[in-house]
């Protein structure tokens, strides 16, 4: 879907001059490709302002504004106060969603396996072999689980999904913190690797036995079949969009620097502990005012028109305060002259 969408916004792009100093370029986290997706037709269809956005990781999208190949850059790993000034650049959040293991099991439907996170930890780590292992089995009680060797799935590029997975799995297991850590890139103890969420959904599709983690868009686009995971209250929540407002009732966005913050294992009693928010990438200082004001323009236009789109795909859009304060950084965040170079409401 999304090599499509690239192509017809290119094709946009080339159709002449002004439709080309239109168009927005962006790149980056695969984790909101679904409803940058869904907003950009939607957008493109009421202004003819096209979008030409590459899914190719966070790490991608990191690399791609820094170089200034883009017009914004996508990470679901937020940069850090520090990074974000020794680079020049500012970021916001766009939507909120949740982070699901997803797996390949004869005889197990979508939701009946249940999982903690020291269990994810120790399958991902290799300790834990088989599907049929004492310890999965003891939190899965009546469930026929397979005698099926484990087969782990993970990112092979940069992404802000397996920042947010490991970093999850490092705060359940001391081990997993200590010895392989949190990170947009890992060195993975076992398994196989995945471009994109598409690549890894597709590699657990197609290997009996396997597990991976992916944006739930991705799990639910696919019919994939996900397991529950224990929250931090004991409780083993579906993963949808309550859930992850759940996870993210709590976020003191106005009390973050550089808007850095994690939802990750929240304690709300219906809360997904693996939630996060995403994030766009611009600098501060525009060398392109109207490429810059283009872009706050569209995201804008989603934070005012694509609540109803997120939600369909069950992402969690931002609380109607919290678009307030990122629409009035930006007025003081992205500048040109030292002048905004978007001004919302105009």
């Amino acid at each position: 879907m999304f090599k499509t969408f690239v192509a017809l916004a290119g094709v946009a792009a080339m159709a002449g001059t002004t439709a080309f100093a239109a168009d927005i370029s962006g790149a980056g986290a695969t984790f909101p490709a679904p409803i940058y997706a869904k907003w950009a037709e939607a957008y493109k269809a009421q202004t003819g302002v096209g979008l030409n956005y590459q899914a190719i990781g966070s790490g991608g999208g990191i690399k791609q504004i820094k170089a200034k190949t883009v017009d914004f850059g996508a990470s679901d790993k937020p940069l850090k106060p520090e990074d974000l000034s020794a680079s020049g650049l500012y970021q916001f959040p766009t939507v909120m969603g949740g982070v699901v293991p997803v797996v390949n099991l004869p005889g197990i439907a979508p939701g009946q396996l249940k999982l903690t996170g020291p269990l994810l930890a120790a399958i991902f780590y290799g300790q834990i072999k088989s599907w049929n292992d004492a310890n999965i089995a003891r939190i899965n009680p009546g469930l026929k689980l397979p005698a099926l060797p484990i087969t782990v799935v993970h990112r092979s590029d940069g992404s802000g999904t397996s920042f947010l997975f490991t970093s999850y799995l490092a705060m359940k297991s001391k081990a997993w913190g200590e010895k392989v850590g949190a990170s947009d890139t890992v060195s993975w103890p076992v398994g196989l690797g995945g471009k994109g969420n598409d690549g890894v959904s597709a590699f657990v599709k197609q290997t009996q036995g396997a597990i991976g983690y992916v944006e739930y868009a991705y799990a639910k686009q696919n019919k994939a079949t996900y397991a529950l995971v224990q929250n931090k209250v004991g409780r083993f929540p579906q993963p949808d969009a309550p859930a992850f407002a759940a996870a993210a009732a709590g976020a003191k966005w106005a009390a973050a620097p550089g808007n850095y913050l994690l939802l990750l294992d929240q304690p709300g009693a219906n809360a997904w502990p693996i939630t996060g928010a995403t994030f766009i990438l611009v600098y501060k200082d525009q060398s392109n005012p109207a490429q810059g004001a283009q872009v706050l323009k569209f995201f804008d236009w989603a934070y005012k028109s694509g609540d109803q789109a997120a939600a369909s795909l069950d992402y969690v859009p931002l609380p109607a305060p919290v678009k307030a304060l990122m629409r009035k950084q930006w007025l003081t965040n992205v500048t040109a002259g030292g002048k905004p170079v978007y001004t919302p409401g105009k």
